[in-house]
Order: structure tokens, then C-alpha cells, then sequence
């Protein structure tokens, strides 16, 4: 059953939903759009709220989920630590578009809320604090994902649930590469800019 579970999380995190939300609303492809992205903030700066908006919810439900429901069927939080962690890579590389997809945050949020609620309040606070700062939703994201395992840790939490919460954090950070480079370079687009 967990094997069965395992890839029932990989799949539902590989609903392309920004992709599906771009071609319905004007038949374009979002990864040759922006960032290149399928994720709610790529998806925000080519199409707008209006559309950004239920990507992003459900994006989160597509890691939260996942999660809650392996934590509520076998009670084991590593676990649902590991059903959150392959949503979050079946979103980043799905299957059924070529394995080309967002950068894990949503998907990643929710599955940290059903994992440990107020870890992820914490690192959403993080992520705020950054995003107001500086105006870059990468950076908050980046510090915000990468937050969440230590403050598991430092709150008592497992170390198996750090452990994958932090290769979670990883895939997060790596799916970021490109925004890292360019935050270095100070070519990063900040919250509200559009793309070209």
C-alpha cells in the first residue's frame, strides 16, 4: 500500500495545472512564456491574478493531499513526509508533459502544512518577510522552503520528518537554479514585473 501511495503522490502532483489553466484561457504554452514555468508566479506575470490565483490553490492541494491523507491512512509523519515529497517532484518534472513543470513552492507549502502546521506558518512567515524586503518571490521561496526542516527540528519534530522535509527544501532550491544566477547578477524580476 505505501509503494501504491508513493506513486498516487507522484501523479497527483504531475496535474500540470498551469499549463492546463494557460491553454484553456488562450491556448499558449506557459513554458515558452516568462520564466518558463508552469508555477503560480510565472503564471501571474503572463496571464494575471485572475488565473495565477487557482493555480495556486491548487497547486497547494496537490502537496497537501498527498500528505494528509497518507498521515491520516498509515500514521506515520516520515511517511507522509515522503507522499509530500514525491508531489512536489511530480510537479516539478510531470510525467505528461514532458517532464517540464513549476518549482515546487505551492506544492511544497501544502505538503509542509499537513506534515507540521506550525513549522510551516513559520516558513511562510520567512517567506514573507524575504518577499517584503526585497520584492523577490524566489528568495522568499528559496528561504522559506529551506526554513521549514530546521524549524521542525528546533520544535522537536523527527529527524526522519527533517530529512525529507529537507530533500524536499533541495528540490526547491534546485528547481531555482536559474533565479539564483540571476539574483547574483541582479537580473531578477521582482513581484508585479511582467515578462517580456
Amino acid at each position: 500500500m505505501r509503494i501504491a501511495l508513493v506513486i498516487a503522490s507522484y501523479l497527483a502532483g504531475s496535474i500540470p495545472t498551469g499549463y492546463l489553466l494557460v491553454r484553456l484561457s488562450g491556448n499558449k504554452d506557459v513554458r515558452k512564456l516568462g520564466s518558463g514555468s508552469t508555477g503560480a508566479t510565472n503564471v501571474l506575470r503572463v496571464k494575471g491574478w485572475k488565473t495565477a490565483l487557482p493555480v495556486a490553490a491548487i497547486d497547494i492541494l496537490k502537496g497537501f493531499l498527498p500528505a494528509f491523507l497518507a498521515l491520516k491512512w498509515i500514521d506515520d509523519p516520515v511517511f507522509a513526509a515522503l507522499c509530500g515529497l514525491a508531489a512536489v517532484i511530480g510537479h516539478c518534472y510531470p510525467f505528461s508533459i514532458g517532464f517540464r513543470g513549476g518549482k515546487g513552492v505551492a506544492t511544497s507549502l501544502g505538503a509542509y502544512a499537513a506534515i507540521a502546521l506550525w513549522p510551516c506558518l513559520a516558513s511562510a512567515g520567512v517567506f514573507l518577510i524575504a518577499l517584503g524586503l526585497t520584492g523577490f518571490v524566489s528568495l522568499g521561496s528559496i528561504l522559506g522552503s529551506v526554513a521549514f526542516p530546521f524549524v521542525v527540528l528546533a520544535t522537536g519534530g523527527s529527524k526522519g520528518v527533517f530529512a525529507v522535509s529537507l530533500a524536499i527544501a533541495a528540490v526547491v532550491v534546485l528547481r531555482h537554479a536559474g533565479n539564483i544566477v540571476r539574483l547574483f547578477g541582479g537580473q531578477e524580476r521582482k513581484l508585479g514585473q511582467k515578462a517580456p
